[in-house]
């Protein structure tokens, strides 16, 4: 029986699965699948979120002036060349849909965020993922995958699941070695954990072929708002606004949103507890013998044996209420990634595997 046909590729994307929130018959969960601030928004936030309410009658601002503002004021960029996307998910799909699509290929890590490879099968691209060097993105393996066929490049920094971070001297490599008419996006969806760092905002301003994505769901805690925002040269920032559905952000997200970028106390406190708690946690899982690379994030990437081992340490850590992620789809199946909680979370995870290795023996 004949039926509509989806374009080509699409039935073969595998459908994303998000980090798990509750395991049955288990109480006081820990979720650490997410990446999720463990502070929550800030309480300005949450104040501009409930003021909204009573305007839920009118549509959002179609131009995010006030939120882009925000943004421009606390980063120091051009306020036009800033975009607002629904979560930076929705930039990345709006940059595959304008410059991907058949016969163009697509450039990302092998361990890279797999929203890449998910929308720019959606518009008919090619994928073309690049093997990292001990878990770091490899410049020059991605210089060597740039073909005439080269569209886009994505390149997260810091990575995910690895949290590890190139020098921008390497990204300078990257775009110096890169064709003028090949777009880099460089993802900064954890550059907020990195102390005095602009996540790629230098390169932008001074060429024509580089984007810069970031997001407010990790560092300001507003992932169930999918709030995220963009830099770009200009002409590629008009572009995107052409894709851009006028009404993409919600008005209490953006009024959320305009008051969590302002409330620059918020950043600095959490970003002080998040990076001394990673340091704690991963110290002392690496004495119980579980290693990871040094992480910019607000996750560690937590390295087992074999993919057996990691597997149960999981299963363990699920039947006493502690939820982390497995990562074999990136191809890391000997791995855990875990957010960084709190301390009394931090001592929870590591009394969690202590246990299971101590079992396991």
């Amino acid at each position: 029986m004949k039926q509509p046909k989806p374009q080509p590729g699409i039935l073969d994307i595998e459908l994303y699965v998000g980090g798990k929130s509750t395991v049955q018959g288990v109480q006081d969960i820990l979720k650490l699948s997410s990446n999720e601030n463990p502070n929550g928004p800030p309480a300005s936030a949450q104040k501009a979120l409930a003021a909204s309410a009573a305007t839920l009658h009118r549509y959002p601002e179609s131009d995010h002036s006030g939120l882009r503002s925000a943004l421009a004021d606390f980063h120091g960029l051009d306020v036009q060349k800033i975009i607002c996307g629904c979560g930076s998910d929705e930039l990345i799909s709006f940059l595959c849909q304008a410059y991907s699509g058949p016969g163009v290929e697509v450039i990302h890590s092998s361990h890279g965020f797999l929203m890449y490879k998910l929308y720019a099968m959606a518009a008919g691209a090619t994928i073309v993922p690049v093997p990292e060097a001990e878990r770091y993105v490899d410049v020059d393996a991605m210089l060597a995958a740039i073909t005439p066929r080269t569209g886009l490049i994505f390149l997260a920094n810091p990575g995910n699941p690895t949290g590890t971070k190139i020098s921008d001297a390497d990204i300078a490599r990257l775009i110096a070695g890169t064709p003028p008419d090949v777009l880099i996006v460089l993802d900064g969806a954890y550059a907020d954990y990195i102390e005095d760092w602009d996540g790629g905002a230098r390169f932008v301003k001074s060429h024509n072929n580089v984007v810069m994505l970031r997001t407010l769901s990790k560092m300001y805690g507003l992932g169930g708002l999918r709030v995220g925002w963009g830099y770009g040269p200009q002409h590629v920032i008009d572009v995107l606004n052409r894709v851009r559905g006028p009404f993409n952000l919600s008005a209490p997200a953006l009024a959320a949103g305009e008051a969590a970028v302002r409330d620059h106390a918020f950043v600095i406190s959490h970003r002080g507890q998040n990076n001394a708690a990673r340091r704690w946690l991963t110290d002392e899982l690496a004495a119980l013998g579980v290693l990871s690379d040094p992480s910019e994030a607000n996750f560690i990437l937590a390295r087992f044996a074999d993919q057996a081992q990691a597997e149960a340490c999981d299963d363990y850590l699920q039947s006493i209420g502690i939820l982390v992620r497995r990562v074999g789809s990136y191809g890391l199946p000997h791995a855990l990634r875990m957010t960084v909680p709190d301390m009394v979370g931090c001592a929870r995870v590591v009394a969690g595997v202590k246990a299971f290795m101590e079992q396991a023996a």
